[in-house]
């Protein structure tokens, strides 16, 4: 991936991993569309980076994401790199009442909304690369986060098969895995401990320089490389 010169749209651009990486293709000589539910928080990415294109959008609502894709398709034909970064993690139990509930809106975002988004945008012809953001838990899951955990073990695995189906079409296909960050994913204060946004992103940059395609972080690295043996041993670590 050519790490200037793109028009890049990234669901969920304006907190977190999305901003951090929004902020650093623009730095990068990059146009950078972002895109999120809160039309306030949007404006505040706006005023800090005026070059950024900002849309609202709930990525939940199947009809928002063909709206986005048509408004893309008119105003920016030209779009040839798709980051779907966007994600929602709660922190539930199976046992809880209002369980099922609680979690359709997990479920859109973090697996309804970038399959078919990734199935709208590949209809661009300028199409080039398409970044998917998966996580650590992919290998290794947290009780406390069952559902999130599980999505991103989807989205891998989808991402893994994208990749091979999508060399006919000439669009590389680029998983950012990170571990766990200092973002208020999940509820704020829940990660402060946790590694910065900004050397995360420094640390994939350089990898996205090298041609890497598995872009990992700290704890990623280790259980992307991890055995079946040491993947139990870090599930049990952390519950015990």
């Amino acid at each position: 991936m050519n790490l200037s010169n793109n028009k890049i749209l990234i669901t969920g651009g304006a907190s977190g991993i999305g901003l951090g990486l929004a902020e650093r293709f623009i730095q990068e000589n990059n146009t950078v569309i972002i895109c999120g539910r809160r039309e306030s928080v949007l404006n505040e990415v706006k005023t800090k980076f005026p070059s950024v294109i900002t849309k609202v959008c709930d990525l939940s609502d199947e009809k928002e994401r063909v709206s986005l894709y048509e408004w893309i398709s008119e105003n920016h034909p030209d779009l040839n790199v798709l980051i779907n970064n966007a994600g929602i993690q709660k922190w539930v139990s199976v046992t809880d009442a209002d369980f099922y509930e609680s979690i359709k809106s997990e479920l859109a975002t973090n697996i309804e909304a970038p399959l078919h988004l990734t199935s709208l945008f590949i209809q661009l012809k300028s199409l080039t690369t398409v970044m998917n953001v998966t996580s650590g838990l992919a290998f290794s899951p947290f009780a406390k986060v069952p559902v999130y955990s599980a999505t991103k073990a989807f989205f891998r695995s989808f991402t893994l098969s994208l990749r091979h189906l999508l060399k006919a079409k000439n669009i590389e296909v680029i998983e950012i895995i990170p571990p766990a960050l200092n973002t208020d994913l999940g509820g704020v204060g829940l990660h402060d401990a946790h590694p910065s946004v900004s050397s995360f992103i420094e640390s994939i940059f350089e990898q996205l320089k090298n041609g890497k395609q598995e872009l990992t972080f700290g704890t990623s690295e280790t259980r992307l490389n991890a055995s079946a043996e040491d993947l139990r041993n870090h599930f049990n670590a952390m519950h015990n």
